[in-house]
């Protein structure tokens, strides 16, 4: 075994601090505690690169005196305990004495401080854990901390920080722990120069859920109060119609210190039972107010996490409160439903119909000019009618026989496209005839004779139509292609399945299954051409922190989806526009949904996320069991369905249709054995 040796004090120290100091978001969380137990009602929090180069921290709280100051940053130094007893009825958010220590032994420390009865203040300078500077200076009651360049002096750790606006996002997130856990303080985060948050400090915590959530979230949430044992649960939950995708919302805390709780959790679920939707949670902002002796807050170094002497008490004291707040106040929403549309008119309305008699249309044909017999010959008429010549010009007194054969069976096969007219046309008045010479008729037959042999030449080789060339050949010729046939809708089973008739077949689809998946090829056949629907003012869609840093980093990639989507203020998104194919679909679960994806597939280089980024469009945009859905609306889908290779299962697995024969089912009902 090596020899055992006492570690210098740098080394310890390094090693104390990184039990406490892992980022950024935990200097603040020191220094923010520290400045809530100095009794401050004003706290401004300001950050530049997340954290990682310039953090400052001002209150206008006790200050420290010239004296303490130093001893402030040595380790186990606190002025909130004394003595082994202290431990069981701790009331103020730090105690251990170790923040300051940790924080001034990875980074650069710069304080200004002063007591509200002295006349000057103090400026103190510590990096590395060594002191630099102490000196007298004028400043403002309270306290002042500038912390530069984290772990400068430990690049081991450097390199395992984030980039800067996760780092910046993490910061946030602590900061609106404390703001809803002290909405008696008034708290200002800035980032980069840009305020983020301010809350009112009015004591109200509605307030500060408004400044830190938003208007849309404090709007659905109901008022919790109520003490059982006298443990007092009171603050907001949310109405079980707009709960969440996730348990990030689930804010609990204890003494007015925030904490991560199984118990807490579990009860609050407990709590909505068959209340709300599967794979939903509900949000909350819940203050428990307990005894400390039955509150152990000494579990953890970050003192994230807490341990209850009775957790059984814990759990029914927020269950009951939950409870009892769901059956006050929960009141039925009325909502006015839109009828959805799903396919465009083109779509919805080609749908088979049943054949119905169309009306005739009646046209007067022009008279047609006369042509010679050899003209009739060559070039035959197609669906004309026979036109008698106009009165005053001579007609041939004879025809060859073969001419009349087939003028016959041009009469006999050729039928008018439309009916003649009831009222036969105006016949012209006779033109007065002029004086016929006597050998007119002669000379008229020789012409007649001559035409008549130029006919016989240029017909002699003519097949002419006979009576035999409309005899039935006995010889079938079958169809090679046999016409498809097409599945006719008859009605819907439970609003949940298409029943449908295709031959000697009965078809079942599944709604949502068929519509997603239809909606899923669409989308991935014109995934660059997806239109977008503007919205006339945008929509803010509130996220978790890690969710609107995920989405903020693929922004170009959603727009390719056809949305619209800008980071606002963290952790909101201003939503302007969504594809056109999603219809009424609200945003706000879609969005979501893209920014799980996002964190799920971070480790994937775009393989395998815009699938599961079709997936998420289409299973939001697709019908939903229990939809009304109208019978042409649930046709067209069938019809987009049915005989597509491409669509056999939904994106996730399930089979979109089951066959089920005449055959089958006369077996079933013993007709056949």
């Amino acid at each position: 075994m090596a020899q055992i040796n006492l570690l210098s004090r740098e080394v310890s120290e390094l090693i104390a601090a990184g039990e406490v100091i892992d980022r950024p978001a935990s200097v603040i969380k020191e220094l923010l505690e520290n400045a809530i137990d100095a009794g401050s009602s004003v706290i401004t929090v300001e950050i530049k690169n997340g954290g990682r180069t310039y953090i400052r921290v001002t209150d206008n709280g006790s200050g420290i005196s010239q004296e303490d100051l130093p001893k402030a940053f040595l380790r186990h130094a606190t002025s909130k305990i004394s003595s082994k007893d202290d431990l069981t009825k701790i009331l103020t958010l730090g105690f251990r004495g170790e923040a300051l220590a940790s924080i001034s032994a990875v980074a650069k420390v710069e304080v200004l401080t002063k007591l509200k009865d002295e006349m000057y203040g103090v400026h103190y300078v510590i990096e590395g854990g060594e002191e630099k500077l102490l000196e007298q200076s004028g400043c403002p009651n309270g306290t002042t901390f500038v912390v530069r360049d984290i772990f400068y002096n430990v690049p081991a750790r450097l390199k395992f920080l984030k980039k800067d606006t996760t780092e910046g996002n993490n910061v946030a997130n602590l900061v609106t722990k404390l703001a809803l856990s002290h909405p008696e303080i008034s708290f200002k985060f800035i980032r980069d120069n840009k305020p983020e948050l301010i809350t009112a400090g009015d004591g109200k915590l509605f307030s500060a859920i408004n400044a830190v959530f938003g208007r849309e979230f404090a709007a659905s949430l109901i008022p919790v109060d109520s003490t059982w044992n006298n443990i007092r649960v009171h603050g907001y939950t949310v109405r079980p119609l707009w709960s969440k995708p996730n348990r990030k919302f689930q804010n609990f805390f204890v003494n007015g210190r925030f904490v991560r709780s199984n118990t807490c959790s579990g009860a609050l679920e407990e709590a909505y039972r068959n209340a709300i939707m599967v794979g939903k949670f509900p949000a909350c902002v819940l203050g428990i107010d307990a005894a400390p002796e039955i509150v152990d807050v000494n579990v953890h170094p970050t003192k994230i996490e807490v341990r209850f002497s009775d957790d059984k008490m814990i759990y029914e004291a927020l269950y009951f409160a939950v409870k009892d707040a769901l059956l006050k106040d929960d009141k039925p929403v009325e909502m006015d439903l839109e009828r959805k549309r799903h396919f465009t008119d083109e779509q919805l309305y080609n749908v088979p119909q049943k054949p119905q008699g169309e009306q005739l249309k009646f046209t007067v044909a022009e008279p047609a000019q006369p042509k010679t017999p050899s003209a009739l010959v060559k070039t035959p008429p197609q669906n004309t009618l026979r036109v008698v010549p106009p009165v005053g010009k001579p007609e041939p007194k004879s025809n060859p026989e073969g001419e009349d054969l087939f003028l016959k069976s041009l009469e006999t096969e050729i039928k008018p496209e439309v009916p003649l007219p009831t009222q036969p046309p105006a016949v012209q008045p006779k033109a007065p005839q002029p004086d016929i010479p006597a050998d007119f008729e002669a000379e008229t037959e020789a012409v007649i004779d001559t035409k008549t042999k130029q006919i016989e030449e240029d017909i002699k080789d003519f097949k002419f139509i006979s009576e035999q060339s409309f005899e039935r050949r006995t010889e079938i010729v079958e169809d090679s292609v046999k016409e498809e046939v097409k599945p006719v809708v008859i009605g819907e089973l439970f609003k949940t399945y298409i029943v449908a008739q295709a031959g000697d077949e009965m078809l079942l689809f599944d709604k949502h299954a068929s519509h997603e998946r239809y909606i899923f090829e669409k989308i991935k056949d014109n995934a660059k051409e997806l239109e977008t629907q503007m919205f006339l003012e945008p929509i803010y869609v509130l996220l978790s922190y890690d969710e609107f840093d995920a989405l903020s980093a693929n922004v170009e990639t959603v727009n390719k989806l056809g949305f619209a989507i800008e980071p606002d203020v963290a952790p909101n998104v201003a939503v302007r526009g969504v594809p056109v194919i999603l219809g009424d679909e609200n945003p706000t679960e879609i969005v979501t949904a893209l920014a799980k994806n996002f964190i799920m597939c971070k480790h994937d280089p775009q393989l395998e996320i815009f699938d599961e980024l079709y997936h998420s469009i289409a299973c939001k945009a697709a019908i939903k069991a229990n939809d009304d859905s109208d019978i042409l609306e649930l046709q067209a889908l069938v019809n987009n369905v049915y005989g597509n290779d491409d669509i056999r299962y939904c994106p996730h697995g399930r089979p979109v249709m089951i066959k089920l024969t005449k055959r089958e089912l006369e077996k079933q009902f013993r007709r056949i054995v």
